[in-house]
């Protein structure tokens, strides 16, 4: 019996019904999911895109009881730079996802049911036992990230769940593929949300399994039902790192608001995708440029640390003051104070708190857990 198909009789042994908001039933015991973009119609018997949502009986099974990943990191490499800056977040992940990106940087869990050279394996848990992680850590902030999110989204919120009743603040690392329902699900349990806005071109987006209006629309309903968003675009060469699409990624932006935090982040060859080359720096600095143009007040690029001059830093744009200073995923010098500019009071838009640490305390490196 090979690999993938174990594990996918092991993972089928460990789910929970779907959330009633999140299926739909149809005619002839089809169930259509609404936990992602695709909106899978699934007969009894299969599974959707995402492999792992699938039709028992009439019933629609989703994961539930077990990570596949799970460390600390730092804020900054969710990357969140406008909520909790300097301080630690519990990443936790599960299995699948419903794109098959071919430069996937987390393709050992996201691939894991689609290609059989992704070994990775759930370890079990519960809600409480990740919860008592991140406060043992002293981290304030949990996230699901490593694979998509939103296809486990149950499991996700029964862990938030529990995280809130420990004070905790709780985020989605995301490709963006979601629906109004799943959005409305999420929010009482979700604050902080990461979107991986991954070009402008469409035909790009059906290669890597998904729809661009999809996420388009995603990210404005992010806003209006008020998360907290931060975009991120993994700039590639010859894939979209050209002047027109950059632009149109930074006007879509600013068209839905000129606050949300632009991540442009550098491209490394990884997966299956080996040939392009790693993003020049000049590159990252062009994407910013057409960014500040476009009236974007904050353009992050990232994955080269101290290959930015001053543009990884926060600046308050009333008044040009420095606010946080950073070097890679560590912050130097947090000079803000609570959520507002210490020179001019003006209120900078993210998720602080009212004492932040003034610097990442530590090396200011992902750890790995255990359970």
């Amino acid at each position: 019996m090979s690999k993938s198909v174990s594990l996918k009789e092991l993972l089928h042994d460990n789910t929970a019904a779907a959330a009633p908001e999140l299926v739909v039933a149809g005619e002839n015991g089809v169930l259509r999911c609404l936990a992602c973009g695709h909106k899978c119609n699934i007969p009894a018997g299969r599974a959707g895109v995402c492999r792992v949502r699938f039709n028992r009986d009439g019933e629609l099974r989703v994961p539930t009881g077990y990570v596949a990943g799970l460390q600390i990191d730092p804020i900054e490499k969710k990357p969140f730079n406008h909520a909790f800056p300097a301080r630690e977040a519990l990443s936790f992940g599960m299995l699948g996802c419903d794109f098959h990106c071919s430069y996937c940087q987390n393709w050992v869990t996201s691939q894991a049911l689609r290609d059989d050279k992704a070994v990775s394996f759930p370890s079990f848990c519960t809600p409480k036992e990740l919860a008592a992680l991140a406060v043992e850590n002293r981290a304030p902030v949990v996230v699901s990230t490593y694979n998509e999110p939103l296809i486990t989204a149950e499991w996700a919120v029964e862990v938030f769940k529990v995280a809130k009743e420990h004070g905790l603040t709780c985020g989605f690392i995301s490709n963006g593929n979601a629906t109004p329902w799943v959005l409305e699900y999420l929010r009482p349990f979700v604050d902080l949300y990461k979107v991986d806005l991954k070009g402008f071109d469409d035909r790009n987006y059906r290669r890597l399994g998904g729809v661009l209006s999809n996420v388009l629309e995603t990210i404005g309903n992010l806003k209006k039902l008020d998360f907290w968003v931060e975009i991120v675009t993994l700039v590639i060469p010859g894939f979209n790192d050209g002047n027109d699409e950059l632009k149109q990624i930074a006007d879509f932006i600013a068209h839905v608001d000129v606050d949300i935090p632009w991540h442009i982040t550098a491209f490394h060859p990884d997966y299956k995708m080996t040939d392009p080359p790693r993003t020049p720096i000049d590159t990252l600095i062009r994407a910013f440029d057409l960014g500040k143009a476009a009236g974007l007040r904050y353009v992050y690029p990232g994955n080269v640390p101290g290959g930015f001059g001053d543009r990884e830093n926060t600046y308050c744009p009333h008044c040009n003051e420095l606010l946080i200073r950073r070097h890679g995923f560590r912050v130097m010098d947090n000079r803000m104070n609570g959520d507002s500019c210490p020179a001019c009071d003006a209120v900078i838009p993210g998720v602080w708190e009212d004492s932040a640490p003034k610097r990442t305390e530590g090396p200011g490196i992902p750890r790995a857990l255990s359970h």
